[in-house]
Parts: structure tokens; C-alpha cells; sequence
């Protein structure tokens, strides 16, 4: 897949453009959306102009509370559900929210399915996650942080400055916890042997020249890089160590590595052994840069001997490979037609080797998990569709079967987090519009969800402002869609400010999840609309591949059509609207103020302002090159990244901006953001920049989110004159 910049990585209307009005939100083993969009808008504005009116009518203290910036701070999250291989009980890890300490404390919990009993298997210990039975569900692996011990009858290593992450054995029959591994410098991931004797786990190598770089000698390569950097990445290689401990054995080296994980990005491609034990299937990347990562092909281990062997004769793009039940064959991720700009497709080769055929293509979406179901023939798939988040069963051959999972919608966050069992039961994370995150079970692929934690329940008793997908036409002929969200109590009757809230990505798309920051921009009385735009991975290939060499001008086309449209129901107060989004939401906002001027107010987070320092600086800086044809250093194509950068167009910028920006962030280096506020500030155009002393994309823990949301909220309040 091609790099992505968030998620959790195009004006005049057409004629016949179909829009939606809100409609009652139900329960949640009623029919889901799809099903209610024809119902007829006249009774919809009659019941809700009854609950408006029965709000009204009742008493302060009755009337639940709207939801805040500082609501954020409650909201508990819940994540990585895995099925005991008996099927009648789920792990999960939960985090809960550490105010006093601004970290999430997370935990291992145990579920039980028949009665929705919870049980915390984990207490105390940080940096827990990654829980996997063993396969006879005896005990149960996971990562958790500790300090470097030594093994016995080895020397001791020099400590590493922070724990690492290592892995611990739970024996579920009682007992205590036992620490399995003591890399130097953690562990990444790993996986089960099919015997539970051993697991096999990637850690990085040390560095080559590690005393030199004790004694100060530490300069470095830089290479494909991101501008953060202070030492070149090392490699990362497969080891195996008995489930009891010991000394581990290294079963690969080199000077390549296996992929690393760069949120926001998809997990790094688990290990996958075969049933019989002797083989694992992993991705090989060319280098540990992370710029590099298209240089990734699936290759398979000898477990006993080391010998590695291709799976195909591709040279990139190749990832997540996983061993069918019976061992026959391997699925995998790889883009259609081998074109990066397009969906990911779902591959199935034979394990012996080869390149195998594409199945699913008939779903038209990019997809991005794939599971066996366990008699081998079928695969759980699962991706962004429409304004919602889809599952599938797709046959090894035939057409796929949308699964009815009701209003929920199961986690995205660049794969969907769900896991299958032994008898094809299938646990998720996964939201309703009123409701973050919880544990969903599914008895089988025809069973409805049910919900089996009720841990945000403090949020979802909020007044919460109804969600609805809305669709139009595109002035390129394009059927768009997004979600608008209506403020409690809402009247058709009244006129509403119009705060629009862009996805990044850009191949991602908002749907009818439960997202907080439309809810707490809802709560203040605003209509809160996300549209979704060209280069969205939600409405097929054809719509998701428009955005290549057309990052700007044909999505900005694709979200003022969309705003046109949603005036013309006559609701909205057109001299008070805004326009924010973080990332490539970011982007579309530098982008839309520079070329269009309805905006009272923006907000640009993270934003990609200038084309040719995302290639130079960022952590997938040269794999930008698939998006616009080639180096902006070759041929002509600078001309094109000046052409769709929004800061060549700044001059023409009069709205008033607020820029935030992580300092640490090298997915979108807050050089960008200077450049914007320097470009308003000297032009004498409102502005204000708030940056974050933190690493990553966007800031991670309880407190720096609310401050975010605090400003996003107040900068809406002071320009549309709330």
C-alpha cells in the first residue's frame, strides 16, 4: 500500500445528486443504516422534531449532559480480541485512561463469552499488548516492558536506557507470569509454534558499531531516512526460543530486514508458521529504511535449517502473509495490478511458490485484513465501504457476502482489528455511531454481533449529535459520500454554523464510527460535516486511484460539491463556515482556504504544505514518487509538486488559520507548518501556531488530545461567533 498520512496515511452539484437527511437513531440490534435510507424524510423531520420536543420539555437535571473537550479523558480503549482456542473465551487489552500520570494504563482482560464476565489477567505492568494463546489455550503469550536481565549462564548485557519490550508466559491454570525472552533491544512481534513448544519472535539487531558509539564516534548514514533520525535503523531478524526460556536461536541475518511498524501505518506483517511447524512465512524488505518499504517481497523460512526461498518473482509491494489451515496455500496482501495508487487486493498462492490469483476483486475495495475461516475454502475480509466499515466472506472462488453487522462498525486503523476462531466464530473492536469501541462476538459469520463490554458507557449516555451518511455528485461525475453529524436537539427549523472536519490518509474515509471530535464540535451547536473525497479508499478503485498526480484541485472539487450540497437543504448558515482536518485533512484545509474563500475560520493540523519537503524529510519521503510519477529531482516533475503543494498558493490565503503540529513528527515534519505560519503571519492574516514537544504523527496521550481538542473547539467558537 502506498503511504499513508493518518487515521484511529479532489462546485457546482450535478443534477440528480442524492442527499440524506437524518434519520432516528435506533438500538442496536435494530437494522442497520443501509437498510433505513429509504425511509421517507417527512416522518423522519416528525419524529425528530418529537424528540427535540420532548427534550425541551424536560427538566434541566433529566436532560443527559453534552459532551466536552475533558470527555475525551474518560474514554477507555479497547483493542487486539483473540479468540481461546475452546471458543469460549476472549483476551483483549484494555487501557484506561492515567490523568494523573497522562498515560494509558493498559491490561490484559479476560471475557468470558456465555456470560460477558470479565476477568484482568495483567496488573501493573506497562507497555502490555500483542496477547496470542498458545494452541491448546494452556497458557498465553504477550509483550510487556522490562528491564534487561541476564539469561543464566550468560553475561550480563549493559542495560539498555528504557525497559524493552519483551515476552511474557501466562499458564492459565494459575500461577504467575514468566518472563521468555530478554532481547537487547526488545521484541517487535512473534507467534506460536503449531506444537507450543517454541515462538518464534523479530527483534533489531544491535548496532554494528556499537562501542564506537559508546565512545562518541555515532555519526551515521542517513540514506531514505526521515529528517528526525540520529542513528541509522538496524535490521530486525527472526529468532526462536523455547516456550519455557533459554538462549534463543537466530534463524536469519543480513543486511535486510523484516518490515518495521511506523504508525500511523499498519502493523508490522506478523510471522506466520505453517501447521505442520516447519516453514514461516515473513516479509523480507530490502533495507530496515523505512523509505525502502516498497521494497518488500514474502519470502519462506526452513525453521530447521534457515534456507529462505521467494514466493514469488515480484521485486515490492508484497506483505502479510498467512498459511491456510491445512498448509497449502498462502494468502496475501498485494496492490491490484501491482499499482500502488490502487486498492489492496487479496492474493492466494500455493505454498509451494507463486504469484497465485487475486480474489475478492468483485468486492471493489480496499481491503485490508484477510483470515482464514477454518475449512480453508473462505477468507474474513474487511475494509472502509461506503460510509461504514464492511466485513466479507470471500470464497476461495465465487462472490463475496457482505456479513450483517448491523449499526457496528468494526475498528479500522489501517487493518481491521478482529481475530477468528476454531469454529469460525469472529471477535472484533468496533463502534456503533453512539458508542466507542467495544468488544464485539459474532457466534458465526450468519450470527448478528453481539456486545460483550459496556466500558464507554459514560460517553455514550451523552447527548450525542445524530450521525448520517450523505451522499452527492461530484462536478466530475463521481457519486461522493461522507457522514454529517447533527448537533442534540437539532431543528431543521434553525440555522446552523458548518464546521467541515476532512479525514487524512488520503486512503482512508469517515463513516458512521464513533469519532470525538465531530461529537464535541456537534455539542457546541455546530452541523459537523466529513466528507469523504477522491483518493478515499471507500467507493472503489476507480475513485480511490483519481487522486494520482491530483492531490489538491480534484478532492478540493469533490468537498465543495459536497458542501453545496448540504446547503442546499437549508439548514446551514452560509456566512459561518469552517473548514479543519489533521494530516491529509491538514493538506485539504491549507489547500481549500488557498483556493476558495467561504471559510470564516480553518484549522490545519499536521498539514502537508509543501510537496517537495514531504518528499525530502518525511519517514516515507522517496515513496512519494508513486503518487506524483516520479522524484521531483527528475524529468519535470518538481513542476507538479509545486503545482499541488498549498503553500504556492498562501498569498491568496485571508482566512483566519490556527496550525498545530507535533515538534517529533516525521510523518509530516513541522517544517511545513512553519513555512504556512510565516506565509500568514507576514501577510498580516490571523493566525496562530500551537506545537506539541512530542514525537509522533498526533499527540498519543489523555491530556494533549483534550488540549487539542480544547483549541479546535475554542477556534471554532471565537470565528463563527458562537
Amino acid at each position: 500500500m502506498p503511504p499513508q498520512l493518518s487515521r484511529g496515511g479532489r462546485t457546482k452539484v450535478a443534477k440528480h445528486e442524492r442527499v440524506k437527511v437524518p434519520e432516528v437513531q435506533g438500538r442496536l440490534e435494530e437494522p442497520q443504516w443501509p437498510e433505513r435510507r429509504g425511509a421517507r424524510p417527512t416522518a423522519v423531520w416528525i419524529l425528530l422534531a418529537l424528540a427535540s420536543l420532548r427534550l425541551a420539555n424536560a427538566s434541566p437535571e433529566d436532560q443527559p449532559k453534552r459532551l466536552t473537550p475533558e470527555d475525551y479523558g474518560k474514554i477507555v480503549h479497547v483493542s487486539d480480541p483473540q479468540l481461546s482456542p475452546d471458543g469460549k473465551s476472549i483476551v483483549f487489552v484494555l487501557g484506561r485512561p492515567n490523568l494523573k500520570d497522562d498515560r494509558y494504563d493498559p491490561s490484559l482482560v479476560l471475557i468470558d463469552i456465555a456470560t460477558a464476565a470479565q476477568r484482568p489477567l495483567t496488573y501493573d505492568r506497562k507497555g502490555i499488548g500483542s496477547p496470542r494463546w498458545s494452541p491448546s489455550g494452556d497458557r498465553l503469550a504477550f509483550l510487556a516492558q522490562a528491564p534487561l536481565m541476564p539469561v543464566e549462564g550468560s553475561e550480563k548485557p549493559a542495560p539498555p536506557t528504557e525497559p524493552q519490550e519483551q515476552i511474557f508466559i501466562l499458564p492459565m491454570n494459575g500461577g504467575e507470569a514468566h518472563q521468555t525472552t530478554h532481547a537487547p533491544r526488545g521484541v517487535e512481534q512473534f507467534a506460536w509454534s503449531p506444537d507450543g513448544r517454541e515462538i518464534a519472535y523479530v527483534a533489531p539487531d544491535e548496532p554494528a558499531n556499537k562501542k564506537e558509539i559508546e565512545q562518541h564516534n555515532d555519526a551515521f548514514e542517513v540514506g531514505d531516512n526521515d529528517y528526525l533520525a540520529t542513528a541509522a535503523p538496524t535490521p530486525s531478524h527472526i529468532w526462536v526460543v523455547t516456550a519455557d526460556g533459554g538462549q534463543p536461536r537466530r534463524l536469519t541475518s543480513g543486511s535486510w530486514s523484516l518490515p518495521k511498524s511506523a504508525p500511523p501505518s499498519p502493523p508490522a506483517s506478523p510471522l506466520s508458521w505453517s501447521p505442520d511447524g516447519t516453514s514461516i512465512a515473513f516479509v523480507r524488505q530490502a533495507t530496515p529504511v523505512y523509505g525502502d518499504s516498497d521494497q518488500a517481497v514474502i519470502e519462506i523460512l526452513d525453521v530447521a535449517s534457515g534456507k529462505m526461498h521467494q514466493l514469488t518473482s515480484r521485486h515490492s509491494f508484497e506483505g502479510f502473509p498467512l498459511y491456510s489451515p491445512a498448509g497449502s496455500h498462502l494468502v496475501y496482501w498485494y496492490p491490484r495490478d501491482g499499482d500502488p495508487n490502487n486498492e489492496n487486493a487479496i492474493h492466494v498462492a500455493p505454498a509451494s511458490g507463486g504469484e497465485g490469483a487475486e480474489v475478492a476483486r468483485g468486492v471493489d475495495r480496499d481491503l485490508v485484513r484477510a483470515i482464514w475461516m477454518p475449512d480453508g475454502k473462505s477468507l474474513l475480509v474487511g475494509g472502509n465501504d461506503g460510509a461504514r466499515v464492511s466485513l466479507w466472506l470471500q470464497p476461495l472462488s465465487g462472490p463475496a457476502r457482505k456479513l450483517n453487522v448491523g449499526d457496528v462498525n468494526p475498528a479500522w486503523l489501517f487493518w481491521i482489528d478482529m481475530s477468528v476462531g476454531h469454529d469460525g466464530a469472529i471477535a472484533f473492536a468496533g463502534s456503533s455511531p453512539s458508542q466507542p469501541n467495544e468488544i464485539y462476538y459474532m457466534a458465526s459469520p450468519e450470527a448478528p454481533p453481539r456486545r460483550l463490554t459496556n466500558l464507554n458507557q459514560e460517553i455514550a449516555s451523552r447527548a450525542l449529535g445524530h450521525v448520517e451518511p450523505f451522499e452527492w455528485k461530484s462536478p466530475d461525475g463521481f457519486g461522493e459520500d461522507g457522514v454529517v453529524v447533527y448537533p442534540p436537539g437539532f431543528s431543521k427549523e434553525k440555522k446552523y454554523p458548518l464546521v467541515l472536519l476532512v479525514h487524512g490518509g488520503p486512503q482512508a474515509a469517515s463513516g458512521t464510527s464513533f469519532s470525538f471530535l465531530p461529537q464535541a464540535l456537534a455539542a457546541r451547536d455546530y452541523v459537523v460535516f466529513e466528507p469523504n473525497y477522491r483518493g478515499s479508499d471507500n467507493l472503489g478503485n476507480a475513485y480511490q486511484r483519481a487522486i494520482f498526480n491530483d492531490a489538491g484541485a480534484g478532492p478540493g472539487r469533490d468537498v465543495m460539491a459536497g458542501v453545496e450540497a448540504l446547503e442546499k437543504l437549508g439548514f446551514i448558515d452560509t456566512t459561518r463556515v469552517a473548514v479543519s482536518g489533521w494530516s491529509y485533512g491538514g493538506y485539504m484545509t491549507s489547500w481549500l482556504i488557498g483556493h476558495y474563500h467561504i471559510w470564516k475560520a480553518a484549522l490545519a493540523g499536521a498539514a502537508v504544505n509543501d510537496l517537495v519537503h514531504e518528499y525530502n524529510l518525511s519517514d516515507f519521503n522517496v515513496t512519494m514518487r508513486y503518487s506524483f510519477g516520479g522524484s521531483p529531482w527528475t524529468g519535470d516533475y518538481l513542476k507538479a509538486y509545486r503545482e499541488q503543494s498549498p503553500i504556492s498558493y498562501a498569498a491568496q490565503i485571508d482566512t483566519p488559520t490556527l496550525i498545530m503540529c507535533d515538534t517529533g513528527d516525521s510523518r509530516v515534519p513541522i517544517s511545513e507548518s512553519y513555512l504556512m505560519y510565516h506565509a500568514l503571519k507576514d501577510r498580516g492574516v490571523p493566525v496562530e501556531f500551537i506545537a506539541y514537544p512530542v514525537s509522533g504523527h498526533f499527540p498519543g496521550d489523555p491530556i494533549r488530545p483534550m488540549d487539542v481538542a480544547r483549541r479546535w473547539v475554542g477556534w471554532m467558537d471565537k470565528y463563527l461567533e458562537h
